[in-house]
């Protein structure tokens, strides 16, 4: 079906440049309700966005990715979607819209937006049809199942944000299906007609130039038919998607999600996206024990997904074998896939708090870390903030808005310790966010890392990633490249980027302690300065103090 957008801009010629540009990119993940506020209500909106893409832009980064701005109820903040094609009111307008992208182009920044396809708002139309009726047009397009004989729902499906995935709904006198809140009903991906419509969708963006998508829960767009029950979870196995207070991690979600038949689907929506030479896609792989082995399948092939993250990185994991063990996951298994990395998002504790314990310099562990993020092969995303070290914010429960972290509080507070807003301006009231009052509070301790507070001093931690991205971006090993990876001992890591006949040796020292690595007998190298590193080479030995790292080109 074509697809008429009026009020859309031309598409940008500029796209199809580079269609391969999005292999070895830098992502920068912007959460519009706390990047800018530009009315004063509190919310962060899209034209507060537009004003803010130069720091983007002179961060060094290649593309940003919108957090959903889609009309919505605001139930789940966004990713419970009552109508794909329309800006919600709190964060502007279509134009609004066209006008940030029209200022992304302009600034050599391509824009990926949030597509949340899995599930809808019980306020968007569809369901609103598809509710009234075992018999309506649109009765199909959700996942919907009688009762068992003793009124119990059809399986043991659990929610990620609490109890069963299952709703009694007394208009249909049957239950549906919602992998999150109960205002957030799945959609029935078993129906063509439902991935007709949704790429449908997809296509308007693409229309209205955008230049690639996220891809919210990949992996729970299908469901198993015959709705058979998950087992218990694999021993000594909780998984990584959800907190330990959580009971959804004592199943093995072997029905609920994760179907073969999503592939299809994938290659569907590639098929689209190839039509816009340029136009990309990452996928949110949210498992356990399978979430490497699929985030491989899902990328792998050249006819699915470009690239895929999962929760891997984002949860307290730290050190050597940690860190190589995930990326030797996926090497091993990614039949030419493409990974995309990320310490922290929307959803999690910001990895600076999570790995303090490793170190008491945090500005330098935020170093070391970044630049250890940003020399694997993969692209990588950075959540908003990370560039300054912002810490977790610590949430007074009256202030919580997250539905997940109200539901479990006090052991998991939910996800609003990494949503407080950015912080511009240290001595201007909210951090030069808004106005008026933010809708979460700004920490206090946030201001002092504000973007003006850093922006001019060599050692901050921004000056460090406005570097190292500079630095990145003209290795071509390093956007591109293969990775090998050394065998090494106490906590470091080291490995070799390599492209053509160009090669670069990246050392890290994830402990607070100096450790020495000896030099492969066959590698001469060149180390690089100006990085703000403090290692150095002695023969044939690299000393690396601790919590630091060394590159070194290899000639």
């Amino acid at each position: 079906m074509d697809v008429a957008v009026e009020a859309a801009p031309a598409l940008d010629a500029g796209r199809v440049a580079d269609a391969d540009w999005w292999r070895g990119a830098v992502i920068y993940q912007i959460y519009p309700r706390s990047f800018q506020d530009s009315n004063g209500d509190g919310i962060g909106d899209l034209a507060g966005i537009t004003r803010r893409l130069q720091h983007i832009a002179d961060l060094g980064a290649d593309a940003v990715w919108l957090s959903p701005f889609f009309k919505s109820p605001m139930k789940d903040f966004g990713y419970d979607v009552s109508d794909y094609r329309d800006v919600d009111p709190i964060f502007g307008t279509l134009a609004d819209f066209d006008a940030l992208v029209a200022e992304a182009h302009r600034l050599g920044l391509k824009v990926m937006i949030d597509q949340v396809m899995s599930h809808t708002s019980d306020q968007h139309p569809w369901f609103v049809e598809s509710r009234s009726s075992k018999t309506n047009p649109k009765a199909d397009w959700y996942v919907w199942a009688d009762a068992k004989a003793d009124g119990t729902p059809p399986s043991n499906w659990l929610s990620v944000f609490g109890g069963s995935s299952w709703e009694w709904d007394t208009r249909r006198c049957q239950y549906y299906l919602h992998n999150f809140l109960t205002s957030q009903p799945d959609l029935n991906f078993h129906n063509p007609d439902v991935q007709d419509a949704l790429l449908d969708d997809v296509r308007f963006w693409l229309e209205r130039g955008v230049d690639g998508f996220r891809l919210d829960t990949v992996n729970y767009y299908f469901h198993d038919r015959e709705l058979r029950s998950n087992p218990p979870a694999i021993s000594g196995y909780r998984g990584n998607d959800a907190p330990a207070v959580n009971p959804y991690g004592y199943q093995d979600h072997l029905y609920d999600k994760n179907q073969p038949e999503n592939l299809d689907f994938l290659r569907r929506f590639r098929s689209l996206l190839d039509e816009y030479p340029g136009s990309t896609a990452v996928g949110e792989v949210g498992d356990g024990p399978r979430s490497i082995e699929i985030m491989a399948a899902y990328s792998s092939g050249g006819d699915k997904l470009h690239m895929c993250y999962t929760f891997d990185f984002l949860g307290d994991g730290y050190g050597r074998d940690f860190f190589g063990t995930t990326v030797a996951r996926f090497e091993e298994g990614s039949q030419g896939g493409w990974p995309c990395w990320a310490f922290s998002n929307h959803d999690v504790v910001r990895h600076i708090t999570r790995w303090k314990g490793f170190s008491a310099d945090q500005p330098r562990l935020a170093k070391v870390m970044a630049s250890l993020l940003l020399s694997l092969r993969g692209s990588v995303c950075l959540y908003q903030g990370e560039e300054l070290a912002l810490t977790e914010a610590d949430i007074a429960y009256e202030d919580l808005v997250d539905p997940y972290g109200i539901r479990f509080w006090p052991e998991f507070k939910g996800r609003d310790g990494c949503r407080t807003p950015m912080v511009w301006e240290g001595g201007v009231v909210n951090g030069g966010f808004s106005n008026g009052k933010p809708w979460l509070p700004v920490p206090t301790e946030h201001l002092t890392k504000a973007v003006d507070q850093q922006v001019g001093d060599p050692a901050s931690v921004l000056s460090h990633y406005r570097r190292f991205l500079a630095f990145r971006k003209a290795e071509a090993t390093l956007v591109k490249g293969d990775i090998t990876f050394y065998d090494t001992t106490h906590e470091t890591i080291a490995f070799l980027r390599k492209a053509g006949n160009e090669a670069m040796l990246c050392v890290f020292n994830l402990s607070e302690d100096p450790v020495r690595f000896v030099l492969p007998e066959d590698l001469a190298i060149a180390p690089v300065d100006g990085l703000g590193f403090h290692s150095h080479v002695e023969e044939n030995e690299l000393v690396l103090e601790g919590i630091d790292a060394l590159f070194a080109r290899v000639g």
